[in-house]
């Protein structure tokens, strides 16, 4: 049995595609469909069974669950609204359940592939490596996901299977509808671009031009090449950026939009006071360790990915058929 925590969330459900795709079903979803619009995420997916994650982090914490043989889990669960300032309940979700679910894995030796983010690196102005020296919370969200990193490098040592942290660029593509304000850029510009015939983008900050900011976009099919490499690569183990190592402007990136609707045009509203300090205007991760794993299957390119994004939004708003 595969776990897939998070499986009718954005990364989840393509982990649960690609699975399929590969004539895989015996898949074990676990999640909170308290906002119903995930439940159409599930559509066309083939599993063995669903269950909430309030009673799946109980039956963990109680240490009480089970499903029969389990051979890897994919954590991707988590509350990830970087908005969200609730500390407590970012710590209670994102922390402490995970340290439950990761202490079921190692008692039972089961491979723990897991979501981590690249909002612990703060501002970037110390470098995009997987070095303690290189990470800065600016939220609670960011703090959630970098004290289970701590935890999980203090405890690594003492495993005896496989633990990978994936720290998660700028990730775009199908099935992220329910997202909203975390949704990416691209969803959410192409359907600006609908509605209103332009698109807006934050005018110049911190050093920024207008629309320079700069991130690290990785669509989400890469995202899962990169987890499946590691879960097909069991002697690996160890925390790593996913993302493409290049960056590129939101300029650039809703350029592609444009190009592919024929049609709007780019403006530029003043930037948020509330998001000073709390923003992240430079993303691009060293891949380094990554490609010292011998990850090879490469990224896809970006005006590709755009296109081909713009393709499933304009045919099924989003959905994969």
């Amino acid at each position: 049995m595969k776990i897939v925590t998070g499986g009718a969330g954005f990364i989840g459900s393509n982990i649960v595609k690609q699975l399929n795709n590969r004539g895989i079903d015996d898949i074990f979803i676990v999640d909170d469909l308290t906002d119903g619009r995930k439940c159409r995420n599930l559509q066309g997916l083939s599993f063995y069974d669903y269950m909430d994650y309030e009673d799946f982090d109980m039956q963990m914490a109680d240490d009480t669950f089970d499903c029969g043989y389990i051979d890897v889990v994919f954590h991707e669960g988590a509350c990830s609204d970087t908005m969200n300032y609730d500390g407590r309940y970012m710590m209670k979700n994102n922390y402490e359940g995970s340290k439950n679910l990761l202490r079921y894995c190692m008692q039972r030796k089961i491979p723990f592939l897991y979501a981590s983010s690249a909002s612990t690196y703060g501002s970037g102005k110390n470098g995009f490596r997987e070095e303690p020296q290189c990470e800065q919370a600016l939220n609670p969200y960011a703090y959630s996901k970098l004290q289970f990193d701590r935890f999980v490098r203090r405890v690594m040592p003492l495993a005896k299977s496989q633990i990978v942290g994936f720290r998660y660029f700028n990730v775009f593509g199908p099935q992220e509808n329910h997202k909203d304000r975390m949704a990416s850029l691209i969803f959410q510009k192409y359907n600006e671009l609908q509605e209103t015939g332009k698109i807006t983008l934050f005018a110049g900050t911190a050093g920024y031009e207008d629309g320079g900011q700069i991130r690290d976009f990785i669509y989400v099919k890469d995202v899962v090449n990169v987890v499946f490499y590691f879960w097909e690569h069991p002697e690996l183990s160890g925390i790593y950026n996913c993302g493409t190592g290049v960056g590129h402007t939101f300029n650039e990136f809703v350029q592609g939009i444009i190009d592919y609707c024929g049609k709007g045009h780019i403006e530029y509203v003043p930037f948020p006071e509330v998001l000073k300090g709390k923003y992240q205007s430079y993303t691009q991760a060293d891949t380094q360790k990554l490609m010292k794993a011998g990850y090879d299957r490469g990224f896809t390119l970006l005006g590709e990915a755009v296109k081909e994004y713009c393709s499933i939004l304009e045919k099924s708003g989003g959905y994969y058929e």
